[in-house]
């Protein structure tokens, strides 16, 4: 007799899947949520942000990798090796934030029609450096745009240091103005109405 599969059943074999997922690749699942509205969900992306930093770099088996000839010189290696990398990889995937979805599909590495991010890299005559530059690159883009959405609170320290420079501003602003008031009361009194 074959077991039924219930729903109770499914997500907890899915919540396995997915343990199991956070353990083949090294990259942090970030938190489920769309907007960064509230204080825990910064805090949250924060967390995630700070680990997924650490990882330096996308592990190949998350994106696609295809390779072609480069161009430019490097004379018969070029026409002959494809050392090209080019890195795809869905806006959609779970190890990209949600927050930070919109803001890849306005980078100049969103491909529309197929709703993917595509990196590329020949800067090398190697194919490794270019898989690990391509990678690398994929890793930076993604952080990047998932950094734009979180805000962190300033420090005490600073706080102080722009209410001091306010200040300064402020004396500065208020000893031109008075500056260029004495040169045109100055002006004034000449005794040119007479």
């Amino acid at each position: 007799m074959i077991p039924r599969i219930t729903r109770k059943s499914w997500y907890a074999l899915t919540a396995t899947w997915a343990r199991g997922c956070r353990l083949i690749h090294t990259l942090p699942i970030p938190p489920s949520t769309a907007s960064l509205s509230c204080a825990e969900d910064q805090e949250g992306a924060k967390v995630w942000l700070r680990a997924f930093e650490d990882a330096k770099t996308v592990p190949k088996n998350l994106v696609e990798l295809t390779f072609s000839r480069s161009s430019g010189p490097g004379g018969q290696n070029v026409n002959k090796v494809e050392t090209k990398v080019s890195a795809r990889c869905r806006v959609d995937a779970p190890w990209i934030p949600i927050w930070a979805r919109e803001s890849l599909v306005r980078t100049p590495y969103y491909v529309k029609t197929s709703h993917s991010l595509l990196v590329s890299s020949s800067a090398s005559r190697s194919q490794a450096r270019n898989i690990d530059d391509s990678l690398g690159k994929m890793h930076v883009v993604v952080r990047d745009a998932a950094k734009n959405f979180i805000t962190s609170e300033p420090s005490a320290e600073q706080r102080q240091r722009v209410a001091n420079l306010e200040k300064a501003h402020d004396n500065r602003r208020r000893l031109e103005k008075d500056k260029r008031s004495a040169v045109k009361k100055m002006r004034s009194d000449k005794g040119w109405s007479e």
